[in-house]
């Protein structure tokens, strides 16, 4: 074929074929450490205002979530509290800002993100657990799987400025302070 020449959308190879649809693609993606592969969740109904069923005001709900979180529970305990609850089925869509930008505002940042505490949380565990039981090799593999994702989250959010450029996971000195 010549340099520059048309190419029919058969001939074309698989990347270049934009004729497959959302859902399509979303089947070809693979999970991360598994052999299978996913579909995503449902989606959450579009909404620009609070229902008609929500009976506090934005500055309340703000107040609430700073209570919660001075009460100690997380982020994701908090949105599930006001939900089941109070009856507020998004923070968004009652206050117009998100619940971690509430929390930063009022001049709480947590130092860890929650989704990265809770992996080195389980990574922690799955050593104790190693020190008693050193010839469990299944469990010694998920802990590589876990630590893999604590590296690769790490990073991810050196990247957006959320840890400290010069963070690295270790988990002895992780374990006092967790």
């Amino acid at each position: 074929m010549e340099r520059g020449a048309e190419i029919s959308a058969d001939e074309a190879p698989q990347y270049l074929n934009p004729a497959k649809t959302w859902h399509e693609k979303v089947l070809e993606m693979a999970r991360m450490h598994k052999s299978r592969k996913g579909k995503s969740g449902s989606k959450k109904v579009y909404r620009d205002s609070p229902p008609a069923w929500v009976e506090m005001s934005a500055e309340e709900v703000e107040k609430k979530v700073l209570e919660l979180y001075n009460e100690g529970y997380e982020p994701s305990q908090i949105g599930m509290i006001l939900r089941d609850r109070y009856g507020i089925p998004s923070i968004k869509q009652v206050t117009g800002k998100k619940l971690m930008d509430i929390l930063i505002e009022n001049g709480i940042r947590p130092k860890y993100p929650e989704d990265l505490k809770a992996l080195i949380k389980k990574a922690l565990k799955l050593r104790k657990h190693l020190e008693t039981h050193k010839k469990d090799l299944h469990n010694r593999r998920g802990l590589q799987l876990i630590e893999a994702k604590i590296w690769r989250l790490s990073n991810y959010y050196k990247e957006k400025g959320y840890l400290p450029a010069d963070w690295s996971y270790d988990p002895e000195k992780l374990r006092v302070e967790l």
